[in-house]
């Protein structure tokens, strides 16, 4: 499909834009907002890497809404994946970066895509060696389904029903050097 959700020649799919993707973020920063009653405890933890990015971008929006900015932190979940031996034998780990104590405060968890959960247990496990929150929250840009794992997010851009042999990209100009923001989804044997 093309940026109008026509389908490509080869068979890739825009399914938002850059504007698609601010009115998502949006919404979800009006949901948080909303649903905590105002963000008194509200922290936001982004998952290395475009979790990160997005948790900066409803962070700046919640300010923007409540003139109030919610601490941010950094979460690397490399050490804490269950296929961690499939990913190689040095694996990359990041720094993570959580410089307040999360104990009885409410984590917005944030990642770009949620996909089998396997992602989000391991940085729920990694989130609890930084402490006993009240509450974790999980807000992801899309949500494709097909779930392994009892998971489901509080705050949801857009739902895409995918097949597995499809791959969904969240390309954002800061990580992936590009000039736009989209979500894309392909087939696997297009790449």
């Amino acid at each position: 499909m093309n940026a109008k959700g026509q389908k490509s020649m080869f068979g890739t799919s825009k399914i938002m834009d850059k504007e698609a993707i601010h009115r998502a973020l949006m919404r979800i920063a009006h949901e948080i907002i909303e649903k905590n009653k105002g963000v008194d405890g509200v922290c936001l933890i982004g998952i290395r890497t475009r979790g990160v990015i997005l948790a900066e971008r409803l962070r700046k929006y919640i300010q923007q809404i409540e003139n109030v900015e919610p601490p941010l932190g950094i979460l690397d979940i490399t050490l804490y994946r269950d296929d961690l031996t499939l990913v190689g034998t040095k694996p990359i780990v990041h720094e993570t970066q959580i410089n307040f104590d999360i104990t009885e405060k409410t984590i917005i968890l944030v990642d770009d895509v949620l996909f089998t959960g396997r992602t989000i247990r391991a940085a729920l496990d990694a989130l609890i060696d930084f402490g006993r929150p009240s509450h974790i929250q999980l807000a992801v840009l899309i949500d494709r389904g097909h779930r392994e794992l009892p998971i489901r997010a509080d705050y949801v851009g857009k739902n895409i029903p995918t097949a597995l042999e499809q791959n969904v990209k969240v390309i954002l100009k800061e990580t992936d050097h590009e000039k736009i923001d989209e979500v894309i989804v392909e087939n696997k044997n297009n790449q």
